[in-house]
């Protein structure tokens, strides 16, 4: 039974993986045909093919789904009244040249926490270009600490999607894991930011791509809200939830104030805190119109439709995973294996990540199969679990993955250029994430 229970793993991962990479099939429908090959492999009546799926989809979208909804309209918001404008001009306006590459990771980690990482490319790469114009310097040397910026925020600090669906399936506490992961996240930043960054210079020294200097989020000369509100706006939804861990690990819990703060703290009264007040500061207080405000938050919807299906799905191959028997089979021979777990989620990640470059389908099936092994950990290592496998979600991003040709293209490089440079980049971000989510296992 147990060696039918691992087969039938293999089956359902190989499945999304020739689905994805192969046969070009979207990560949603992989995902879904790799859930019931996986089950049928497993012996469940076919009857019953689905229902530990759908299952999973409808839990996933009732909790981690509203929570990406939630920062999309935080983010598109913050981007069609200017905000994110008023955050990077301020920023570069008061940096001397030499420092451009480390103010570029400064705006990608403060951009970054609410915004998906292809919205937060989009953003960036006009300031990017326009920095290493006005610098005279090659492109890579302001855009690898901007790319790493917003790396490392999408593996390790909710609410990107792939943190919030490993919280959920390891049963972690949010806030803890997004204390931890800042915490993680800043000298990862550094490392495989502005300092990898000039090596990589001298190695690939293309210029600035004149083709995307330009296109900000707020109409010319229309009112825009000032650097302090639009930071104020960003931080809000962490502040929360730091508060409530901050309570709750004090043991202050159970007054009225301590019940107060856990309430405004919990991730889904923080965010709709959160996109309430942006409604207000990037809206009605600049001079937008009830309608405009409404149509900003209806266009927040389209862009996430995908990525929330995918994660939705995640949720249903994990749920498979789960009921089936087989997550916990797999935690049991990687515990024979006597790996230490955090290096054991790391690597699961990063086997799922190189065969099928997604970032996301490498935290979900990897969050799926660890666990079991999460259900025994402390709180402290189980938010640390989290990290690790979104380090080894990043890990090599290569040719399957639509990230790389989407950096290839907008910086106008080859593809050895971009391996040298962006996929060496992911890796840095994977093994520098890693090593100090075990520094921090150390001394916690």
């Amino acid at each position: 039974m147990t060696g039918q229970l691992v087969l039938a793993a293999l089956a359902g991962i190989a499945t999304i993986v020739i689905l994805i990479v192969w046969v070009k099939i979207h990560p949603f429908l992989a995902l879904m045909a790799g859930s019931g090959v996986m089950a049928i492999a497993a012996g469940v009546n076919y009857v019953d093919l689905f229902a530990s799926f759908t299952t999973g989809v409808g839990n996933t979208i009732s909790g981690t789904g509203l929570l990406i909804v939630l920062g999309s309209i935080i983010g598109t918001l913050m981007v069609g009244s200017g905000g994110a404008d008023a955050i990077v001009d301020t920023i570069l306006d008061k940096t001397p040249v030499k420092r451009l590459p480390w103010a570029m990771a400064l705006i990608a980690f403060v951009i970054g926490i609410p915004l998906f990482f292809e919205v937060g490319v989009v953003i960036l790469i006009p300031v990017v270009m326009f920095a290493a114009r006005r610098a005279k310097q090659p492109a890579i040397l302001v855009g690898i600490p901007a790319l790493a910026g917003l790396s490392v925020l999408h593996a390790l600090v909710p609410p990107h999607p792939g943190p919030l669906i490993a919280i959920d399936s390891l049963g972690a506490n949010l806030g803890m894991t997004l204390g931890f992961g800042l915490i993680i996240a800043i000298p990862t930043v550094i490392l495989s930011g502005p300092l990898l960054a000039k090596p990589m210079a001298r190695w690939v020294p293309v210029p600035a791509n004149e083709d995307f200097l330009g296109a900000k989020g707020a109409k010319e000369g229309a009112k825009r809200p000032n650097f302090g509100v639009s930071i104020f706006v960003i931080l809000l939804p962490v502040l929360l939830m730091l508060a409530r861990t901050i309570i709750e690990v004090g043991g202050w819990d159970g007054s009225a104030f301590g019940k107060a703060i856990v309430f405004v703290g919990t991730p889904l009264i923080a965010l709709t805190i959160t996109a309430v007040v942006a409604m207000f500061a990037f809206g009605y207080t600049i001079g937008k119109s009830r309608d405009e405000v409404n149509d900003l938050v209806g266009s927040s919807f389209g862009p996430i439709a995908g990525i929330l299906l995918i994660v939705a799905a995640g949720g249903g191959f994990k749920e498979t995973l789960v009921d089936s028997g087989i997550a916990d089979v797999i935690a049991d021979t990687l515990v024979s294996w006597d790996l230490p777990v955090l290096i054991a989620g790391w690597l699961v990640a990063v086997f799922i990540r190189l065969a099928t470059g997604s970032a996301t389908v490498a935290t979900i099936t990897a969050s799926g199969i660890m666990a079991p092994i999460a259900a025994g950990l402390p709180a402290t290592e189980t938010a640390l679990l989290v990290l690790a496998i979104g380090s080894g979600s990043v890990f090599f991003s290569h040719v399957n993955d639509a990230g790389f040709w989407l950096v290839k293209e907008y910086f106008g490089m080859t593809v050895g250029q971009t391996i040298k440079t962006w996929s060496l980049m992911e890796t840095a971000v994977s093994v520098f994430g890693l090593a100090f989510v075990m520094v921090a296992d150390i001394f916690i």
